[in-house]
């Protein structure tokens, strides 16, 4: 399942109709690397449409189906071990790799950076994700364009108003990300961000799809 990662950071949250200022935030996400498990209706359904597309499959000589099987033969036998679909992480519910707990009482966010003097907002929000991983090598962000905003309304711990523009990257080509740059942090799938998240669950779920 789709993963995000989520950090802790001092302030509170709400909406108003004149920002003073724009914030770029990441999504930055994990994709699946073991699907879960199909449901049964689904399955069923996968397994009709294969027995129909073999009534009407392609015929290959014999001659042709013999010389594929002979080919390569032996050349690549490989010991195959399923990942398994539940991992400790799961069991435990550990959602970070990290040691470190927040002090006081923070309020969890995206990788974010107020955007400045930055070419574009995207290169703000790449400076945000930076500013976590340190590299940025094994992340793509998904299109130029925001996949959302929320303004963000005058408190007490809020100085000023300002608009919160979110970005989406993806992890690629690793498994792991050594993320020290922060207090700590939190890998989560989309219903579980939305713990992180109460007030703007409706928000979120609309903004994420999947």
């Amino acid at each position: 399942m789709h993963r995000s990662l989520v950090r802790p950071f001092m302030g509170a949250r709400g909406f108003s109709s004149t920002p003073e200022k724009i914030v770029a935030s990441v999504l930055f996400e994990r994709l699946p690397v073991v699907i879960p498990k199909l449901d049964p209706v689904v399955y069923a359904f996968q397994e009709f449409s294969f027995r129909w597309r073999q009534q009407y499959r392609r015929k290959y000589p014999d001659e042709f189906l013999d010389m594929s099987k002979s080919r390569g033969k032996g050349d690549y036998q490989i010991d195959y071990v399923p990942a398994p679909r539940i991992t400790e992480a799961d069991k435990t519910n550990d959602r970070n790799d990290s040691n470190a707990a927040p002090s006081g009482k923070p309020v969890w966010h995206f990788p974010e950076k107020v955007y400045d003097s930055e070419e574009t907002l995207r290169k703000c929000a790449e400076s945000a994700l930076a500013s976590v991983l340190g590299d940025l090598s094994h992340t793509y962000f998904v299109g130029n364009a925001p996949m959302g905003h929320m303004v963000i309304q005058q408190m007490e711990n809020v100085p000023e108003p300002f608009k919160r523009f979110f970005f989406k990257s993806q992890v690629i080509d690793t498994n792991k990300f050594n993320i020290r740059k922060c207090k700590d942090f939190v890998w989560v799938t989309k219903d579980e961000l939305l713990e992180y998240f109460p007030e703007q669950a409706e928000f979120f779920k609309k903004m994420i799809i999947s």
